[in-house]
């Protein structure tokens, strides 16, 4: 076993997330990728392959029992993160990426081709400007925006009754929340010294 296998599974495990050997290495395939990009299209400040399975890998998964079945939308997704770890954990969650930059958008379409992922659709677009016929009941952020922004982006495509759930780091008392209707949930990512929190607001 790998030492990002080896980090992957245990960090999981304390989280009290089970991986199945088929997730496993569609995980590992998708960070393979991620190192393999990022060499060239500069996807992740993150370069070292084991601080990308703490710090992107398992806070990505630190949300997943937070999320439901049905349509959920990741907005400002980047190189796919939470997104695409969602799609892999959650096959039954349709799940829309999107970013405004073309080149992480190529590659999330390489990672749904490379990993057949056919719950996951990928959207090249600014999030205020992209429409859908249907709208969202879940809608997940990572690094995107203050949580006032976000909403304000966003409104058009959220559920009347959805909810947003927004990660953040130890920066929550900067965020303008005080007439929202929200619950804050702390986020222990094993490996991880950073503070991180889960916003999980309905408006």
């Amino acid at each position: 076993m790998s030492e990002n296998e080896r980090l992957l599974c245990e960090g999981a495990e304390l989280m009290s997330i089970s991986l199945s050997e088929f997730q496993v290495q569609q995980l590992l395939k998708y960070h393979a990728l991620i190192i393999k990009w990022n060499k060239v299209y500069n996807l992740s400040a993150i370069r070292d392959p084991i601080e990308s399975i703490k710090k992107h890998f398992l806070d990505s998964l630190s949300i997943l029992n937070f999320i439901k079945p049905g349509l959920l939308l990741d907005i400002g997704s980047g190189a796919g993160l939470p997104g695409i770890i969602i799609a892999i954990m959650r096959p039954e969650t349709s799940v829309f990426v999107i970013d405004s930059v073309g080149k992480k958008c190529r590659f999330m379409q390489t990672v749904k081709t490379e990993l057949s992922l056919n719950n996951l659709t990928v959207v090249n677009s600014r999030v205020e400007s992209f429409s859908y016929h249907d709208s969202f009941p879940q809608i997940t952020s990572r690094a995107f925006s203050d949580s006032v922004s976000t909403i304000k982006k966003t409104q058009h495509l959220i559920s009347t009754d959805g909810r947003y759930l927004m990660m953040k780091g130890d920066n929550i008392d900067e965020e303008n929340v005080e007439k929202m209707k929200l619950k804050i949930h702390t986020l222990k990512v094993p490996f991880v010294s950073d503070n991180r929190s889960l916003l999980e607001i309905q408006l």
